[in-house]
Protein backbone atom coordinates (compact mmCIF):
# COMPACT_ATOMS: atom_id res chain seq x y z
CA UNK A 1 0.00 0.00 0.00
CA UNK A 2 1.67 3.26 -0.62
CA UNK A 3 1.37 5.89 2.15
CA UNK A 4 1.66 9.77 1.48
CA UNK A 5 2.50 12.10 4.36
CA UNK A 6 3.28 15.04 2.43
CA UNK A 7 2.01 16.76 -1.06
CA UNK A 8 4.64 19.25 -1.92
CA UNK A 9 8.47 18.95 -1.41
CA UNK A 10 10.28 21.77 -3.29
CA UNK A 11 11.99 19.38 -4.64
CA UNK A 12 10.75 20.44 -8.44
CA UNK A 13 10.80 23.99 -7.68
CA UNK A 14 13.70 23.89 -10.92
CA UNK A 15 12.06 22.12 -13.40
CA UNK A 16 13.44 18.51 -12.89
CA UNK A 17 11.30 15.60 -11.22
CA UNK A 18 12.43 12.02 -9.56
CA UNK A 19 11.15 8.93 -12.06
CA UNK A 20 9.89 5.31 -9.84
CA UNK A 21 13.46 4.31 -8.60
CA UNK A 22 15.06 7.78 -7.85
CA UNK A 23 16.39 9.18 -11.55
CA UNK A 24 15.93 12.69 -12.02
CA UNK A 25 15.03 14.00 -15.28
CA UNK A 26 13.58 17.00 -16.52
CA UNK A 27 9.79 18.02 -16.22
CA UNK A 28 9.66 18.46 -19.88
CA UNK A 29 11.25 14.85 -20.84
CA UNK A 30 9.08 12.78 -23.55
CA UNK A 31 8.68 10.16 -20.38
CA UNK A 32 7.17 12.63 -18.17
CA UNK A 33 4.99 14.05 -20.85
CA UNK A 34 3.68 10.69 -21.55
CA UNK A 35 2.82 9.78 -18.24
CA UNK A 36 1.61 13.27 -17.69
CA UNK A 37 -1.02 12.30 -20.97
CA UNK A 38 -1.97 9.46 -19.11
CA UNK A 39 -2.82 11.10 -15.87
CA UNK A 40 -4.92 13.65 -18.14
CA UNK A 41 -6.70 10.72 -19.50
CA UNK A 42 -7.25 9.25 -16.25
CA UNK A 43 -8.77 12.50 -15.08
CA UNK A 44 -11.73 12.56 -17.86
CA UNK A 45 -12.68 8.89 -17.28
CA UNK A 46 -13.26 9.84 -13.70
CA UNK A 47 -15.22 13.15 -15.06
CA UNK A 48 -17.33 10.37 -17.20
CA UNK A 49 -17.75 8.19 -14.46
CA UNK A 50 -19.49 11.22 -12.43
CA UNK A 51 -21.97 11.93 -15.17
CA UNK A 52 -22.22 8.16 -15.65
CA UNK A 53 -23.16 8.16 -11.90
CA UNK A 54 -25.98 11.11 -12.10
CA UNK A 55 -28.03 8.57 -14.93
CA UNK A 56 -30.69 6.30 -13.00
CA UNK A 57 -30.31 3.30 -11.19
CA UNK A 58 -29.99 0.13 -13.77
CA UNK A 59 -28.03 -2.72 -14.29
CA UNK A 60 -26.33 -1.10 -17.61
CA UNK A 61 -25.28 2.18 -15.43
CA UNK A 62 -23.68 0.18 -12.63
CA UNK A 63 -21.48 -2.36 -14.74
CA UNK A 64 -20.78 0.67 -17.10
CA UNK A 65 -19.18 2.26 -14.09
CA UNK A 66 -17.27 -0.81 -13.10
CA UNK A 67 -15.61 -0.69 -16.50
CA UNK A 68 -14.56 2.64 -16.04
CA UNK A 69 -13.15 1.69 -12.78
CA UNK A 70 -11.10 -0.94 -13.82
CA UNK A 71 -10.04 1.15 -16.77
CA UNK A 72 -8.97 3.62 -14.09
CA UNK A 73 -7.00 1.44 -11.91
CA UNK A 74 -5.30 0.19 -14.96
CA UNK A 75 -4.08 3.58 -15.88
CA UNK A 76 -2.67 4.25 -13.08
CA UNK A 77 -0.77 1.24 -13.25
CA UNK A 78 0.24 2.15 -16.70
CA UNK A 79 1.52 5.61 -15.35
CA UNK A 80 3.46 4.02 -12.57
CA UNK A 81 5.00 1.76 -15.56
CA UNK A 82 5.87 4.51 -17.60
CA UNK A 83 7.49 6.92 -14.61
CA UNK A 84 10.09 3.84 -14.54
CA UNK A 85 13.17 4.47 -16.68
CA UNK A 86 13.99 0.91 -18.42
CA UNK A 87 16.17 -0.55 -15.91
CA UNK A 88 14.85 0.91 -13.23
CA UNK A 89 12.32 -1.58 -12.56
CA UNK A 90 11.37 -3.25 -9.11
CA UNK A 91 10.34 -6.60 -8.09
CA UNK A 92 6.40 -7.22 -8.42
CA UNK A 93 5.76 -3.81 -10.29
CA UNK A 94 2.47 -3.85 -12.26
CA UNK A 95 2.40 -3.57 -16.47
CA UNK A 96 0.48 -3.56 -18.83
CA UNK A 97 0.01 -7.03 -20.25
CA UNK A 98 -1.72 -9.07 -23.70
CA UNK A 99 -4.22 -9.97 -21.60
CA UNK A 100 -5.43 -6.28 -20.80
CA UNK A 101 -5.49 -5.92 -24.13
CA UNK A 102 -7.57 -8.87 -24.83
CA UNK A 103 -10.20 -7.34 -22.29
CA UNK A 104 -10.58 -4.44 -23.90
CA UNK A 105 -11.68 -6.12 -27.14
CA UNK A 106 -13.84 -8.58 -25.64
CA UNK A 107 -15.35 -5.82 -24.07
CA UNK A 108 -15.34 -3.93 -27.60
CA UNK A 109 -17.25 -6.64 -29.29
CA UNK A 110 -19.17 -7.36 -26.58
CA UNK A 111 -21.06 -3.99 -26.24
CA UNK A 112 -20.59 -3.58 -30.38
CA UNK A 113 -22.63 -6.25 -31.65
CA UNK A 114 -26.03 -4.69 -30.45
CA UNK A 115 -25.41 -0.81 -31.51
CA UNK A 116 -27.12 0.27 -35.06
CA UNK A 117 -24.41 0.13 -37.81
CA UNK A 118 -22.54 3.35 -38.54
CA UNK A 119 -23.68 5.71 -42.01
CA UNK A 120 -21.69 8.64 -41.02
CA UNK A 121 -18.83 9.97 -38.48
CA UNK A 122 -20.27 11.09 -35.11
CA UNK A 123 -19.70 14.13 -33.49
CA UNK A 124 -18.18 14.25 -30.16
CA UNK A 125 -21.32 15.91 -27.92
CA UNK A 126 -24.88 15.04 -27.69
CA UNK A 127 -24.74 14.76 -23.72
CA UNK A 128 -22.69 15.69 -21.40
CA UNK A 129 -21.53 11.84 -20.91
CA UNK A 130 -21.04 11.05 -24.27
CA UNK A 131 -18.98 14.42 -24.58
CA UNK A 132 -16.53 13.22 -22.16
CA UNK A 133 -15.80 10.12 -23.08
CA UNK A 134 -15.28 11.36 -26.52
CA UNK A 135 -12.61 13.41 -24.95
CA UNK A 136 -10.96 10.89 -23.11
CA UNK A 137 -10.77 8.86 -26.86
CA UNK A 138 -8.94 11.92 -27.83
CA UNK A 139 -6.92 12.51 -24.97
CA UNK A 140 -5.97 8.62 -25.32
CA UNK A 141 -5.18 8.75 -28.61
CA UNK A 142 -2.68 11.35 -27.61
CA UNK A 143 -1.22 9.58 -25.03
CA UNK A 144 -0.42 6.70 -27.93
CA UNK A 145 1.21 9.13 -30.05
CA UNK A 146 3.23 10.05 -26.65
CA UNK A 147 4.03 6.42 -25.69
CA UNK A 148 5.02 6.13 -29.88
CA UNK A 149 7.37 9.14 -29.37
CA UNK A 150 8.63 7.97 -26.03
CA UNK A 151 9.33 4.62 -27.95
CA UNK A 152 11.46 5.84 -30.39
CA UNK A 153 13.95 7.08 -27.90
CA UNK A 154 13.43 4.34 -25.11
CA UNK A 155 12.05 0.77 -24.66
CA UNK A 156 8.22 0.98 -24.05
CA UNK A 157 6.56 -2.17 -23.69
CA UNK A 158 5.12 -3.44 -26.28
CA UNK A 159 1.61 -3.94 -25.15
CA UNK A 160 1.24 -0.42 -23.68
CA UNK A 161 0.65 1.14 -26.79
CA UNK A 162 -1.59 -1.47 -28.52
CA UNK A 163 -3.60 -0.85 -24.77
CA UNK A 164 -3.90 2.57 -25.78
CA UNK A 165 -5.09 2.02 -29.63
CA UNK A 166 -7.17 -0.55 -27.86
CA UNK A 167 -8.71 2.00 -25.45
CA UNK A 168 -9.11 4.86 -27.61
CA UNK A 169 -11.57 2.41 -29.69
CA UNK A 170 -13.23 1.21 -26.85
CA UNK A 171 -14.06 4.39 -25.53
CA UNK A 172 -15.51 5.83 -29.07
CA UNK A 173 -18.02 2.34 -28.35
CA UNK A 174 -18.41 3.21 -25.02
CA UNK A 175 -20.00 7.01 -25.93
CA UNK A 176 -21.97 5.11 -28.74
CA UNK A 177 -23.37 2.52 -26.52
CA UNK A 178 -24.36 5.80 -23.52
CA UNK A 179 -26.16 7.24 -26.87
CA UNK A 180 -27.97 3.82 -27.40
CA UNK A 181 -28.57 2.83 -24.09
CA UNK A 182 -28.22 5.21 -21.65
CA UNK A 183 -30.28 8.38 -23.38
CA UNK A 184 -27.57 10.14 -24.17
CA UNK A 185 -27.74 11.82 -28.14
CA UNK A 186 -25.35 10.97 -30.80
CA UNK A 187 -24.98 13.47 -33.35
CA UNK A 188 -23.66 12.35 -36.90
CA UNK A 189 -21.79 14.19 -39.13
CA UNK A 190 -23.43 15.96 -42.68
CA UNK A 191 -20.78 16.60 -44.70
CA UNK A 192 -21.00 20.48 -46.69
CA UNK A 193 -23.50 20.72 -44.43
CA UNK A 194 -25.07 24.25 -45.51
CA UNK A 195 -24.64 27.13 -42.76
CA UNK A 196 -27.88 28.44 -41.39
CA UNK A 197 -28.82 31.87 -42.03
CA UNK A 198 -32.13 32.49 -40.26
CA UNK A 199 -30.36 32.93 -37.17
CA UNK A 200 -29.84 36.08 -35.62
CA UNK A 201 -33.50 37.42 -37.10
Amino acid sequence: MVRITRVYTRKGDGGDTSLVGGRVVGKDDPRVACYGTIDELNAIVGIARSYNAQKPNSPERDGFDNVLRMIQQRLFDLGSELATHPGDEYEGQLTIGEADVTWLERLIDRLNKDLPPLESFVLPGGGLLNAFLHQARTVCRRAERDAVALSRIEPVGKPVIAYLNRLSDALFVFARWAASTLGEKETLWEPALAPDDTWPP
